[in-house]
Formats: C-alpha cells, structure tokens, sequence
C-alpha cells in the first residue's frame, strides 16, 4: 500500500513539473521571439523612419500587424529586413517564421508556401495603376493610351503580371528590382511609366511632386485585391494561429486604423523606402543593372534576367 501511494505521488509531482513547463512566460520572463522577414521599401505597407533605430525603425502597415501577432501569440518580434525575393527564399529556407511584405496570393505561392487567410490593405492592393511624369497627369484613360510607351514594374510582381496580361502587345515592359529604381527611370525618361499599387502611388507622388497617376487604373480580381502572408510548407499549426489572429483584428476594425496611420506616416519628412540587398544589408546604390532594368514585352516574353536572384525564381511576385 506505501508503494503504490509512494507511486501516485510521484505520478502527481511529474504531472505538476510539466505543467509548469508548459505554462506561457510570466512577467519579467523572457519570451520567444517571432521572426517576420519584410522589404521596408514599399509604402505605406513597410518602410523606414530614419529618425528611428534598430526595430524601431520599421513602421508601415505590415509591421503593424506583425506586431499585434507577435503579442496575440505572447511573443517578442524581431523584424528581418532583406530584399523582396529573400524574404520568400528565407521563409522556404525556415530562417524566419513567416514573411509579411505586401503579398498577393498566386499559383506559384500557393505551391511552394503556406499562405494565411487574406488580410485587407485599402486601396493599396484593391486598385493598381500608373504613374507618370506630373505633365502627363490624367491623360491616360484606357490601356491603349500607353501603346508603343516604355512602362515599368517590379521585377516578378503583381503589377508586372497585370501589364503583361492587360497593356497592348506594343507596350514594352521593363522590370527593376525595386520600386524606387522603376521611379528613378521615370525621372530620367528611361521610361514613360511606372504600374503601382494606389496606395504605393500615392506614398511616391508625396515625395516626388513632379510625378502624377496617369488616370489609368488596371482591372483586378478578387484574389488580387488583398494579401497573405507566407509561412513554410511545415508550418500547419502557425498557420492556424495566424488566422485565428486575422479573423480577430479583422473583428475589430483594426486594418483601417492601421491602414489610415500608415498612410499619415508615409508623409511625414523621416519616411524612406529602404532597398535591402539579399544578405540583408543596405544597398546604398542600386547598382547599374538594377538602374538599367531588363525588358519583356506585353505579350509575356521572355526578359532578360541574368543577375536576377535564382531562389526567388518566378514564385517572387509582390505587392
């Protein structure tokens, strides 16, 4: 009879130490930490305050929401930021935990990651247009208003895919790395446009008064007016807790709250889209072959990518 008391007790004492192993983090403890990889040149879903330092610096839509998961989840976050392509390389890789940067939902992505319920951006991802020089501004109403025009896109991105399938054949597009690098070639009559989501747009024309939206806007569908957010393949239990997340902030209003302070914060004088290398480095330049950009056409052509990240491949579609 002592033996077998002897053995619920300790049957009762392993019990308690589990539980106690398994119960969140107490005040003072410290937490696990979240990692979101992101490309803080695209806003107002993530860019920089460089009047900030460290993870302070990143401000935007999408770090928002980073953020309010990482505290539904009882978690520190620790923002990565890198180039566009490497925040998809670094989430197959599992490097980071998921990746938020102003993703649309593709074919390509639906194979290769695990993409979260969709989550709303205002017009930033619901409309998509062009922008021109500011003396060129509403002259264009129809997608053949830009036959035989030069217009520009991030390379692999939504916007590159909506100037393939909808400008006219005569079009040719040209495709940078990053946003920044397709306006600079406006402003040098490198090109004659640039496709952009609105909201983007309107984040670029309040730093650059000397650039327009050309009064275009490019038809979109359903799964193209708002985002996801990429997490590995292995990762089916984070997924359920994202959305889980998702559905709460979308419950309480959140994404215009957040939406509409991104957009105020994207105006403000310390705002900057940042280009991040693939290592995660500034870039200071952009380099010849990112200014000089590499063509396609409207009917889908094949453009000259050499130089471009491999491990991004055509599963690298943006914003």
């Amino acid at each position: 009879m002592k033996k077998l008391l002897a053995l619920v007790l300790a049957v009762l004492m392993m019990a308690a130490m589990l539980a106690g192993c398994s119960n969140p983090p107490q005040e003072g403890e410290e937490k696990e930490v979240l990692t979101v990889a992101l490309s803080p040149d695209f806003a107002p879903m993530e860019f920089v305050d460089v009047s900030k330092s460290g993870q302070d610096q990143y401000v935007g839509f999408d770090v928002m929401l980073a953020k309010y998961i990482a505290q539904e989840m009882g978690m520190d976050l620790e923002i990565k930021a890198m180039s566009f392509e490497a925040c998809q390389t670094a989430v197959q890789l599992g490097n980071v935990d998921m990746s938020i940067s102003g993703f649309s939902k593709t074919d390509d992505r639906e194979e290769n990651y695990l993409l979260s319920d969709f989550y709303y951006a205002g017009d930033n991802e619901t409309e998509q247009t062009i922008i021109v020089m500011a003396d060129e501004a509403g002259t264009y109403s129809a997608a053949e208003d830009f036959a035989n025009l030069t217009v520009a896109a991030q390379d692999a991105s939504l916007q590159m895919d909506l100037c393939t399938a909808q400008l006219p054949d005569s079009v040719t597009i040209k495709t940078y790395k990053t946003v920044d690098d397709a306006v600079m070639a406006l402003k040098t009559d490198k090109v004659d446009a640039v496709a952009v989501a609105v909201g983007n747009a309107e984040a670029i024309i309040a730093n650059n008064p000397d650039v327009a939206m050309s009064g275009f806007l490019f038809e979109v569908t359903e799964d193209q007016q708002n985002n996801v957010i990429l997490m590995n393949k292995q990762d089916t239990e984070l997924l359920e807790q994202v959305n889980a997340i998702l559905a709460k902030a979308y419950e309480a209003g959140l994404y215009g709250e957040w939406y509409a302070e991104a957009k105020a914060l994207a105006g403000i004088d310390t705002a900057a889209e940042i280009e991040y290398d693939d290592d995660g480095n500034i870039k200071e330049d952009g380099g010849e072959e990112d200014a000089e950009g590499t063509e396609g056409d409207a009917e889908g052509g094949e453009a000259d990518t050499e130089g471009t990240q491999e491990d991004g491949g055509e599963d690298a579609e943006n914003e």
